[in-house]
């Protein structure tokens, strides 16, 4: 099957249906009653259309200009999204019987470059465009022109860097007209098959000539990032209005000012190794070659700019998240000085960790070690926006929105992905995986686990103010919870068959893996279906999408986090369409819980005491299924890895006189976590230390913890023992938090419901 095609084909088909949306939405006012094009109509269609193109081209508006990053960006994610496919699709089946492993290198290849470099810092970079001017009551960015100068790099840069594609698919066409001699040249153009981190001396001896445009494309790629950077902490130093201090700076904008900070060191060195590059490729000299600086140099040189890079495109989405969960748990983010903080040390250590990537090169043990140390240092600050992340929506007033979702989506994904980071830190461990599947599961799920959920989050949240109209919200709740369940059913997948010892990058695998691959192909069609339906909402509703009518679109003004960004879309709302403020009827303070949230289960309870009674043991049977499925990862998570025997499961159908079996006994074990311990916690609940609902959770899971470790102890010792303690105390505190989570959310809603009169 020809890639070339394929691939071209499929992206035409995207663009195609971009299109029908547009004409469905905007397009079919150009038709009369009799449904014959109006001429005058079309003509006058095609004017605005150019007078658009002509405004767009020349803009310096800071909006604009991030609208202009965000739709190049979404242009490249889907393109790399299309390589990701067909991946994944050659990995339905153990042989490469439908793309050559030649192919299925050039796919892994632009896939990681596409992704990293030109989808999500061009996105955040627009995010940080549109938003950071009104965020800090800038007027605009500090160097406009040069602003959109930044951006009009990036769209050659793209076009270099996958000019292979354009060149190959042109060839095939010409050479059904033409002999292959003239176009010869044409026709073994190929996109670069090297892998995405280009190490020497393959890059280097490699004849492609391809492979020369993409180093220029990625060089003019990052002089594009270094400029957007300089704009960013200029805007930032000086462009803030007198009552924006550091202190009052939001934690948004902190972290695009330490992002652009890092860009600002880490891609001119890029740049340089690139050049470099280029010239042991074209002009013999000997920077990465044996009788030169040797290949490991470049491998110093990759990774002193690649693990900058991933912190680079992590922190603008931690502050993304850091911003929006607050707004829909109704309390302010807890510890924001920490997390700035937090933000701060993961640039900095940031640079130390490079030499990680290269444990298995044969690097001095004792300089591996320091760098162990540091790798494992790192994960510090990840754990404290972590644990405030949690603390914000600890007894918050959750409402289950799209972002939302996306949000406590992406936190979870995050700490999977993060945990099994620390694992990755430890130079054995590491080398025993650094090969496999495992990695690519542990990256992906921190990379896809977090920036496009907080990518699209930010598009439902900021919606309303960039288009003042709604997207369908139904639709977005759905979108969103789509991509969790694919993104995690592919990721943790990848993750067991990584433990299990699968090599990573290549096309040709083992046939008792065939099974686990295509679950994780599924799940990836899963994902690419979400990003679908989250772009034909976009682009729907921006023409179809019910008008804004309130100044106050999310009702933030009833926690007072009604932030700067929020008051100017209110002033232009008066301003322009004669609106009145939006005022809620009632406030509260966003640090604190509301006060008749008590932490009693029964608080909120209505009616008579045994209607209180079965109302509360239903929401918390609910919470108590939500809790056993998240226990069931971290039990299953043991097993995989051998601590636990899920044998000792079948001693529970003995005791009941049932068949004894793992499998009666996982069936009891789920109705005793829905119903008994729920139960228990439901009567002892207000005899249990701690404040909050949470805590007592957690206290209660920590003590039922203590039977589950003698009840299923089948004679683990030394580290086996440790990791089956700690797998447990881990699985129940999901239990606990699972439980006590669904069951505020389940009893808020219906004191909504019981309120309203519903």
């Amino acid at each position: 099957m020809n890639r070339a095609i394929v691939e071209a084909a499929a992206l035409c088909l995207i663009l195609v249906g971009c299109l029908a949306v547009w004409w469905r939405a905007r397009g079919k006012r150009v038709l009369s009653d009799g449904g014959t094009v109006q001429r005058d109509a079309l003509i006058d269609e095609f004017d605005r259309l150019q007078r658009e193109i002509v405004r767009w081209l020349t803009t310096t508006d800071h909006r604009e200009i991030g609208l202009l990053y965000i739709a190049f960006g979404t242009i490249a994610g889907l393109w790399g999204g299309v390589d990701a496919m067909m991946m994944r699709t050659e990995l339905l089946t153990p042989a490469a019987d439908i793309w050559t492993p030649e192919t299925y290198n050039a796919l892994f290849t632009t896939h990681g470059l596409t992704m990293l470099i030109f989808f999500v810092l061009p996105v955040f970079f627009g995010i940080g465009n549109y938003v950071l001017p009104l965020l800090i009551d800038a007027d605009d960015m500090a160097f406009p022109r040069v602003n959109a100068v930044g951006f009009w790099l990036l769209p050659p840069a793209l076009l270099l860097a996958r000019a292979g594609l354009f060149i190959q698919v042109g060839g095939q066409v010409l050479n059904v007209f033409l002999p292959a001699e003239p176009i010869r040249f044409l026709l073994t153009v190929r996109e670069v098959g090297v892998g995405w981190t280009l190490y020497a001396p393959l890059s280097i001896q490699s004849p492609n000539p391809q492979l020369d445009l993409l180093l220029l494309g990625l060089h003019l790629s990052g002089i594009a990032t270094t400029v957007g950077a300089i704009n960013f902490i200029a805007t930032v130093f000086y462009e803030r209005a007198d009552d924006v201090t550091w202190a009052e700076l939001d934690i948004f904008s902190w972290n695009m000012l330490v992002t652009s900070g890092l860009a600002l060191f880490a891609f001119p060195l890029l740049g340089s190794a690139i050049v470099m590059l280029l010239l042991d490729r074209n002009f013999g000299t000997t920077f990465f070659t044996t009788d030169g600086g040797g290949a490991l140099l470049w491998q110093h040189l990759f990774w002193f700019w690649g693990h900058p890079e991933v912190y680079i495109i992590f922190l603008p989405a931690t502050g993304l998240l850091s911003t929006i969960l607050p707004k829909f748990v109704g309390r302010k983010l807890f510890g924001f000085r920490f997390v700035v903080y937090s933000t701060l040390g993961l640039s900095v250590l940031s640079f130390g960790v490079w030499a990680h990537h290269m444990f298995t090169t044969g690097v001095d043990p004792r300089i591996r070690a320091s760098f162990m140390a540091i790798s494992l240092a790192i994960a510090v600050p990840s754990a404290i926006k972590t644990f405030n992340w949690l603390t914000t929506m600890w007894d918050g007033d959750i409402r289950m929105t799209a972002p939302l979702i996306l949000c406590a989506g992406g936190l979870g994904t995050f700490i999977i992905g993060g945990v099994t980071g620390v694992f990755l830190a430890v130079i054995p461990i590491d080398i025993l995986y650094h090969g496999t599947y495992y990695v690519v599961g542990h990256f992906h799920l921190i990379v896809m686990g977090i920036i496009p959920y907080m990518m699209m989050a930010a598009g439902y949240y900021w919606y309303p103010l960039i288009t003042r109209r709604w997207y369908d919200r139904r639709l977005a709740r759905f979108q969103a919870v789509l991509l969790v369940f694919g993104a995690t059913v592919t990721f943790m997948t990848l993750l067991v068959i990584g433990g299990l010892g699968l090599p990573r990058r290549q096309a040709i695998y083992p046939a008792e893996y065939q099974l686990a691959q295509q679950i994780a192909t599924v799940g990836s069609y899963v994902v690419g279906l979400s990003a679908l339906l989250w772009l034909y909402n976009m682009l729907a509703s921006y023409w179809q999408g019910d008008r804004v009518e309130s100044t106050d679109p999310w009702d933030l003004k009833r926690t007072n986090q009604f932030t700067n960004e929020w008051q100017w879309f209110e002033a232009r709302m008066v301003d322009r369409y004669d609106m009145t403020p939006t005022e809620p009827e009632t406030t509260r303070r966003s640090y604190a819980p509301e006060a008749e949230a008590a932490s009693s289960l029964a608080a909120g309870a209505v009616g008579s005491t045994w209607r209180v009674v079965a109302a509360n043991a239903s929401l918390a049977a609910i919470g108590g299924f939500v809790g056993t499925v998240l226990m069931a990862g971290g039990l299953g998570t043991a097993a995989v890895v051998g601590v636990l025997d899920l044998a000792a499961f079948a001693e529970l159908g003995e005791l009941l006189g049932l068949p004894t079996t793992p499998l009666v006994g996982a069936a009891l074990f789920l109705v005793g976590g829905t119903v008994t311990w729920p139960l228990l916690f439901l009567a002892f609940s207000d005899y249990l230390p701690g404040r909050l609902l949470f805590e007592t959770g957690l206290v209660f899971a920590t003590i039922i913890s203590s039977g589950f470790l003698i009840a299923f102890y089948t004679g683990q010792s030394g580290l086996a023992l440790v990791g089956y303690v700690g797998f447990v105390l881990v699985a129940h505190w999901a239990y606990g938090l699972g439980l006590t989570v669904t069951f505020r959310y389940l009893q808020a809603q219906r004191r909504r419901r019981f309120w309203s009169g519903e």
